[in-house]
């Protein structure tokens, strides 16, 4: 039966390439728009999987660079039992660097406490160190860096090398790859560093990185240290309109004038106002622990790494529904198709039906033979459409490598495999029924 589908199909070469074809770009177009979303979780699975503490941020912000807690509770959540170590963490983006502006991919300057990354039993950057050195305590207050590999080759920089960023010239001790998009684009000095290039407040951190010590539950530490902040309130945070660099243009001139225009009123308002940090969204100082007002509200989020991959997770599945759309048109088209060519295929053999159900072919045999064939143009479609997706994936993942990571995973592969075969069989499933229903005297008259 399979030999004579595939001699059937072959017969007609034209209609059933086709119909093959528009297949194979329904499932290449499947593979490629599912491959961002299999990307997206992949990477994050990847890169929070190696975060094995605790971040400690202001409630609201999205990341690290637009929370603002006051350095004073860095001390306090060190005190919390079950915390190992506490590390203040300051972070700003990097405007320019080497004179050009930084957009895509984003740079971002990581400010850390040397000291204490050194005492990490685990640290992102320190341990993924591929050339030259880490920072020690040398290089407290110092204008040193660790660059990522992608940082190092978009601006051909080595060890020694020194990197323009914001008007700062910083020395390359150290390169290091992580192998994740979201993980490689910090360029990684002291703390104290970082607040003079990013012109961030001396009171004010950034987030706090949590290792802890496993004498509780991760649940129970993130559930005490939320207690000791509840009611303590850190200033929302928001945009910040302070930009130094005339590259900003009329956005950063815009800003410019909505934040003198805010601290006019705060002023009259008898409030004062501060705006640390250079970058185009940071937030205002927050409030240190003896001004603090009585608030329902914690004071302190903390998130574990499996906090971020649920929030990334939600955009992933909202995504989902996109792609969902967008796929459902290319496989319409592609059943369409199949659905065509077979209707023409079983109206021009009906004479041919009807002699074999003179010659012994039972209903069942002739609805398999069609079935069969409309199998064969799934199953070579999804074969054709999976390799055709796989490559265009490698190829785009090649050409923008610090910008783009898409995954055409097994499972996927597999899934658009068996969803072409069944999109195939489900083509062929009316004009196998038509077949049936004819009798050879009727198919025969008919044909």
């Amino acid at each position: 039966m399979f030999l004579f589908a595939f001699r059937n199909l072959i017969s007609r070469p034209v209609r059933s390439l086709l119909a093959l074809l528009g297949l194979t770009v329904a499932i290449a177009g499947m593979v490629g728009l599912f491959s961002i979303a299999t990307g997206i979780d992949d990477l994050v699975g990847k890169t929070f999987s190696r975060i094995p503490g605790l971040a400690a941020m202001q409630p609201g912000a999205p990341i690290p660079l637009f929370s603002r807690l006051p350095i004073g509770w860095v001390a306090e959540i060190a005190e919390v039992k079950g915390v190992r170590k506490a590390r203040p963490e300051v972070w700003a983006r990097a405007q320019l660097v080497e004179g050009k502006p930084t957009f895509s991919p984003p740079r971002f300057l990581f400010g850390t406490d040397i000291k204490t990354t050194l005492e990490l039993k685990e640290a992102i950057y320190r341990d993924d160190i591929v050339a030259g050195r880490f920072l020690t305590t040398d290089d407290i207050g110092t204008f040193n860096c660790v660059i990522s590999r992608p940082i190092a080759e978009a601006f051909k920089k080595t060890i020694g090398d020194r990197l323009h960023v914001d008007g700062y010239d910083l020395t390359v001790v150290g390169i290091y790859q992580c192998g994740s998009l979201l993980l490689d684009i910090a360029i990684v000095l002291d703390g104290n560093s970082v607040r003079k290039i990013g012109k961030f407040d001396d009171s004010l951190v950034s987030s706090v990185y949590i290792e802890p010590d496993d004498s509780v539950s991760k649940e129970q530490l993130i559930e005490e240290i939320r207690q000791k902040f509840q009611g303590r309130r850190a200033s929302d945070w928001r945009t910040n309109a302070l930009v130094e660099f005339p590259q900003a243009g009329l956005a950063g001139l815009l800003n410019a004038i909505a934040q003198l225009l805010e601290a006019a009123a705060s002023r009259l308002q008898g409030n004062s106002f501060s705006a640390p940090g250079n970058s185009l969204l940071t937030a205002p100082s927050a409030e240190t622990p003896s001004d603090q007002q009585a608030s329902d509200e914690d004071g302190i989020e903390v998130r574990s790494a499996q906090d971020w991959g649920d929030k990334i997770a939600d955009l992933s599945s909202d995504l989902d529904i996109f792609l969902y759309l967008m796929t459902g048109i290319g496989i319409i088209i592609a059943l369409l198709s199949i659905l065509n060519t077979m209707l023409m295929s079983v109206a021009e053999r009906l004479i041919e039906f009807g002699v074999l159900k003179a010659n012994g072919w039972s209903a069942w045999d002739v609805m398999r033979l069609v079935t069969w064939e409309s199998a064969l143009l799934g199953l070579s479609g999804g074969i054709l459409g999976c390799l055709a997706g796989w490559i265009a994936v490698q190829i785009l993942n090649t050409i923008y490598s610090t910008r783009l990571y898409l995954y055409a995973s097994p499972g996927l592969l597999l899934f658009s495999l068996g969803f072409s075969t069944f999109l195939g069989m489900i083509g062929g499933l009316y004009p196998a029924l038509w077949a049936l229903r004819m009798s050879p005297m009727e198919a025969i008259r008919r044909g």
